[in-house]
């Protein structure tokens, strides 16, 4: 079987190794343009891309896939399907219909849960419990595609959104293995998403890090997990931006929401609901401490009310 490989992260890189792996023919591997990076702002290839050229496979990246001349080029590589796990650009008709058996997709929910751009930062965000990942067929809507395997499984109570997503996309490759060679031998029947159940995650901004203290300690420590990296969770003290890396919920008191304590194990913020434990930090233009190495720099913390 001729297969098309679309992605871009470090996450996405054991879909492909699995793929190779299953002695797949990987005719071509589309990746993101490489772009600046780090504190140089030094040009870096994609994961997918490095992972790629050193497997010796043929690397395209296209600034879009939209023109004839791109849709051509793929329709040329005689694809008998595309695997497309986290490529981060719309794929158009043309593309769609290229390959004989279509455009699968791995996405990090269970569909029609969570459709859009941050699917497990939304599960954990919002408390989930159980959480999965789908194999699908692409459309020209947003997730909307045809189902054609799910997988679930439990968020861990520390569980981040990187931690969670390499999970879900190594579950995913091996859930891709299975639909792909049932799809190619007739035993899978794609059925349709229940339209009903669908919910959206949105693409997150800067502002969806600002903590409101009046919310519960449970909910901030929630975003605490599901915003790392982007766009974290933060509050501002004396003007700077503070980022809160790792909290946990906490038994509260009856200081005002956002006052800063100070405890035997380090520091607690009062909320609307409980307090939040606070375990590590980084202020603006500083590195990221622990609690205890925080407050030896600033005693003045205390008493503090952020935001």
């Amino acid at each position: 079987m001729r297969i098309v490989f679309m992605g871009t992260p470090g996450f996405a890189v054991p879909v492909l190794e699995r793929l190779l792996g299953a002695r797949y023919e990987v005719v071509g591997v589309y990746t993101q343009p490489d772009k600046p990076a780090g504190r140089g702002k030094k040009t870096q290839p994609p994961p997918v891309k490095a992972f790629a050229e050193a497997q010796g496979l043929s690397v395209l990246q296209p600034g879009s896939l939209k023109g004839a001349v791109a849709q051509a080029e793929f329709a040329g590589l005689k694809p008998d399907a595309a695997i497309v796990a986290a490529y981060g650009k719309i794929l158009p008709q043309a593309v769609l219909d290229a390959p004989r058996l279509g455009c699968l997709n791995i996405h990090p929910s269970l569909l029609p849960k969570q459709r859009g751009a941050s699917p497990v930062a939304a599960a954990i965000l919002s408390g989930e419990e159980t959480t999965g990942v789908t194999v699908m067929l692409l459309d020209e809507g947003l997730d909307t595609g045809p189902l054609l395997a799910q997988r679930q499984t439990p968020i861990e109570s520390d569980e981040g959104t990187p931690a969670l997503t390499r999970r879900l996309f190594d579950m995913g490759a091996d859930l891709l293995i299975e639909a792909l060679t049932d799809l190619d031998a007739g035993r899978l029947e794609p059925h349709p998403q229940d339209e009903s159940a669908a919910t959206l995650s949105k693409r997150l901004s800067r502002q969806d890090g600002r903590v409101d203290w009046d919310a519960s300690a449970d909910h901030i420590a929630r975003m605490v997990r599901a915003y790392h990296p982007w766009p974290g969770t933060f509050s501002n003290w004396n003007g700077k931006t503070v980022k809160i890396l790792g909290a946990s919920a906490a038994v509260g008191d009856a200081h005002a929401p956002g006052t800063v304590t100070v405890t035997d194990g380090g520091i607690a913020v009062a909320t609307g609901e409980g307090a939040l434990a606070v375990t590590r930090l980084q202020l603006e233009g500083r590195k990221a401490v622990s609690a205890p190495e925080f407050m030896a720099g600033h005693a003045d913390f205390t008493g503090a009310v952020l935001g």
